[in-house]
């Protein structure tokens, strides 16, 4: 797992936050376009491509994307 590859998943949850937004030390939770749907649909694609499960919690101490990352890396 890289955090490019990371990232880009990640942003594809978004629809109208421009891929240039979005980086290892983007608080995502700042974002305008973040919400709680979001924050549901970012938990299952880690789900799905990287068959790690995370919890409201996990993804709420999260306050980055690398922290995100980190989360996720720890479980694989």
């Amino acid at each position: 797992m890289e955090m490019k590859d990371f990232i880009q998943h990640f942003a594809e949850q978004f629809d109208d936050t421009e891929l240039s937004e979005f980086k290892p030390e983007t608080v995502f939770h700042e974002l305008d376009e973040y919400s709680s749907l979001i924050a549901l649909t970012i938990i299952g694609m880690i789900d799905e491509e990287y068959g790690v499960s995370i919890g409201a919690e996990e993804m709420s101490a999260a306050v980055t994307i690398e922290d995100l990352y980190n989360t996720v890396k720890s479980k694989l």
